[in-house]
């Protein structure tokens, strides 16, 4: 294994380049998010939208929600949809191939629905936001906006890697079915009580196409190298953290890699502190073909997955995670 592959820590790029109208800028922006992809399959990236002041709001909103007491918090928890919206209860979510629920609560926000006749609208519930707290569905939904204007332009570069034409993804993505999670890492009162295994996030990998996380407010975050080495990530101030989800991963035939992440536990003596992480999951529309890419498929890389919609790959994907039956 060659030492590019043994990376410490992830590289770093800046959006602009892409957006400078340099060709040169652009290109390098390209080959660089591309081999980050090919390689450990996460990057940091700059530039991307948000402010430190956004992000500061989004945080304050979230913590309030989150040490709500329970009662109140449960009126958002929307029984029938999967936990596609609102609130989202500990002990909900187990990740694909565990017995043991991780360690959190979150809170969905979705998609925001605008009259303009698109069909797509009818598969998606509404969003739900708290009353208590009337700037939480402004800071949210901000975020989301920003996040996936940042992804769209990501997308852009990741069609040009493929050699695919610039907007091969827009149509795909447009109103896509994307999510931002609100996390919250509640704290660890009783380590001993815990079910053997019992971890904040179990090891996993994303099921959309790219994620996009906010600095997160606690280290914790640690990323599986190829060696089989895991290494901690932390999210520098004015970067978000970019990772290749299963569903790039299956359109690329594991070219662009979905890389297995997790969210360790903290040390003895944080055990009773609270992790808060916010990444919004880009996803497309749920009629996109997952189908492996022709030029991705060859006699050295032979197809490795069967050939299905997004919305049939996200929907076998949430019976694995226990949120739908």
């Amino acid at each position: 294994m060659n030492s590019e592959t043994l990376l410490d820590t992830i590289p770093s790029l800046d959006l602009a380049d892409f957006l400078s109208g340099n060709p040169t800028l652009k290109e390098k922006f390209v080959q660089d998010l591309g081999a980050a992809f090919n390689n450990i399959g996460f990057v940091a990236i700059k530039n991307h939208g948000l402010t430190n002041d956004d992000t500061e709001k989004l945080y304050d909103n979230v913590q309030q929600f989150f040490f709500s007491p329970d009662e109140l918090k449960l009126q958002y928890a929307i029984e029938g949809i999967a936990g596609q919206r609102g609130y989202i209860t500990k002990g909900k979510e187990t990740a694909k191939g565990f017995k043991v629920p991780d360690l959190k609560e979150f809170y969905h926000v979705g998609q925001p629905k605008v009259n303009d006749g698109d069909p797509i609208w009818e598969e998606y519930p509404d969003n739900v936001f708290p009353k208590e707290q009337p700037d939480f569905e402004q800071y949210t939904l901000h975020t989301y906006k920003t996040l996936e204007t940042a992804g769209k332009t990501l997308l852009k570069a990741i069609a040009l890697y493929l050699e695919l034409p610039e907007d091969y993804f827009e149509e795909k993505v447009k109103h896509g079915n994307s999510i931002l999670r609100a996390i919250h890492y509640f704290p660890i009162l009783n380590p001993e009580a815990l079910p053997e295994g019992a971890v904040r996030a179990a090891a996993h990998g994303d099921i959309n196409l790219i994620t996009l996380l906010m600095g997160a407010s606690a280290e914790g975050l640690e990323v599986l190298r190829a060696d089989g080495v895991w290494i901690p990530i932390t999210s520098l101030p004015d970067y978000v953290v970019v990772n290749v989800g299963d569903m790039l991963d299956r359109l690329t035939n594991h070219k662009l890699k979905s890389t297995i992440h997790r969210v360790v536990n903290p040390p003895k003596e944080k055990l009773g502190t609270s992790r808060f992480s916010i990444p919004f999951f880009m996803h497309p529309r749920s009629e996109m073909n997952l189908t492996c890419l022709e030029s991705c498929v060859d006699a050295n890389h032979p197809k490795m997955y069967v050939d299905m919609t997004a919305g049939e790959f996200l929907n076998e994907r949430l019976i694995e995670l226990g949120l739908k039956k």
